[in-house]
């Protein structure tokens, strides 16, 4: 037998009907593949829900009323309900043209009356399972094909892949997302990730940042004005929010908001309605809103300098970016990437980041976060002279090896287990049976760890 039709054996293929001898018959015509029988429409559904067979071949004339077609269409609409990809294959004695026009209308791939012909039912239901293949390849490399939303940002921080998928799970719908963290950490790609893996991605993104536009000009900005609605409104102009319609709308730095433009504001996220500058025309609007902020809300609110109940109409998903310095390994990672996107747009050929360099990007707290990184790669690629860019390039002080942040785990557990025992003895105070107890192990385990480590008793 040959490996093609071994493969074919596993192929399991569903077979609804009520007929037990052509059951037996069917059966036997299709011994190349694992049949499934079902003799009604519920013990069909039982078997497609639990083995979504890729083609069925089904009866119209169903108990309990097999005279009649009701049961047989049911089924069919219920199993491409439940598995839309599914190939339904009809084999009825109710031979009449409009069952068939129904049949094919409602998506059975082919339909067939008794009675049949085993050969030409069989190549029929070969046929569906290479449409079936084709599709599921199809749809394969669409998918690897289509890019990935947050595809830009590079990461293997576990609260950054975490957030990700937060993102993944919250673009679909339309909820409004406050996205919280310092200044460069890349709040404005992840607002254009909900954005890309959204169904709006086709639309316009548009971002407006609160604080880089005086606040006598904001209003005017986010709402639009209508034509002599003050001096130079020499045209009627559509605002940020009228722009995004059908979008979603970014506002950037939403903390500095003033206050009196929180208002209106409210009321544009309560009503989804806007009236320009000058006009009095309400104008429907239909956005998806991410806001994004390195300030404390809360802080300011208690200040009086932020609306609460605006905050809890912008907190309907909330999510709290890391600082670079708190996601782990992601400077290095970061910096390697961004010297090769640095090093082809300036076409500085093959640039790496020396030991040193790698060390210092570690040690460095960037409190400008990524941006900082950014700037400073972006630096050191243009002035480099070298096909290699050390710390001093990057401006960057050295750091040494033994100064550097250990990556080996036996002596990061060391350093853990140190750290421990001095916690444990500093809580117990200097009781060592109740450090011990602390610790979860025994006294001279404890007595054994303290001169490893050079710790006195």
């Amino acid at each position: 037998m040959s490996t093609e039709k071994n493969s074919e054996k596993l192929r399991q293929l569903l077979v609804v009907e009520d007929d037990p001898a052509l059951q037996k018959q069917i059966r036997w015509s299709f011994d190349q593949y694992e049949v499934l029988l079902a003799g009604d429409r519920e013990s069909a559904l039982t078997q497609v829900r639990r083995y979504t067979p890729a083609v069925v071949t089904m009866d119209l004339g169903l108990p309990p009323d097999a005279d009649s077609v009701s049961e047989g269409f049911k089924l069919l609409e219920q199993i491409l309900a439940v598995s839309p990809d599914t190939k339904i294959i009809v084999v009825t004695g109710q031979n009449e043209q409009a069952n068939a026009l129904r049949a094919i209308a409602l998506g059975a791939y082919d339909f067939f009356v008794k009675p049949f012909e085993p050969e030409t039912l069989n190549l029929t239901v070969k046929r569906a399972f290479r449409f079936y293949d084709l599709q599921q390849e199809n749809r394969r490399l669409q998918a690897m094909q289509q890019p990935d939303a947050l595809g830009t940002l590079i990461t293997r921080d576990p609260e950054m892949l975490r957030i990700c998928r937060t993102i993944e799970k919250v673009a679909p719908t339309n909820a409004t997302v406050l996205l919280l963290g310092e200044s460069g950490t890349g709040k404005e790609l992840l607002a254009r990730g909900v954005h890309n893996a959204s169904p709006r991605s086709d639309t316009r993104f548009v971002a407006i940042n609160c604080a880089a536009i005086p606040e006598n000009l904001l209003e005017s900005e986010l709402f639009g004005y209508e034509k002599g609605a003050f001096s130079g409104a020499v045209k009627t102009t559509p605002g940020k929010i009228e722009l995004a319609h059908k979008g979603t709308l970014m506002l950037d730095e939403i903390g500095d908001l003033p206050f009196p433009l929180q208002s209106k504001l409210l009321r544009f996220l309560q009503e989804r309605v806007i009236e320009r500058v000058g006009g009095r025309q309400e104008i429907p609007i239909d956005v998806r809103v991410v806001c994004a902020t390195h300030q404390n809300l809360k802080t300011l609110i208690s200040e009086g300098r932020f609306r609460e109940d605006l905050y809890y109409r912008l907190a309907e998903i909330t999510i709290t970016i890391p600082p670079l310095r708190n996601r782990i390994g992601d400077a290095a990672l970061l910096a390697h990437a961004l010297v090769r996107r640095f090093a082809s747009e300036q076409n500085r050929g093959s640039l790496s980041l020396s030991e040193d360099a790698i060390r210092a990007i570690s040690a460095h707290s960037w409190p400008g976060n990524v941006r900082e990184l950014e700037n400073c790669l972006k630096r050191a690629t243009i002035m480099a002279e070298g096909n290699s860019l050390s710390a001093q390039d990057v401006g960057l002080d050295e750091v040494s090896t033994e100064d550097a942040m250990p990556i080996d785990l036996r002596t990061i557990r060391d350093n853990a287990e140190r750290q421990a025992i001095i916690a444990a003895v500093s809580r117990s105070n200097g009781n060592l049976a109740r450090a011990a107890d602390l610790l979860g192990i025994s006294r001279p385990t404890l007595y054994d760890l303290m001169h490893k480590f050079g710790l006195k008793t």
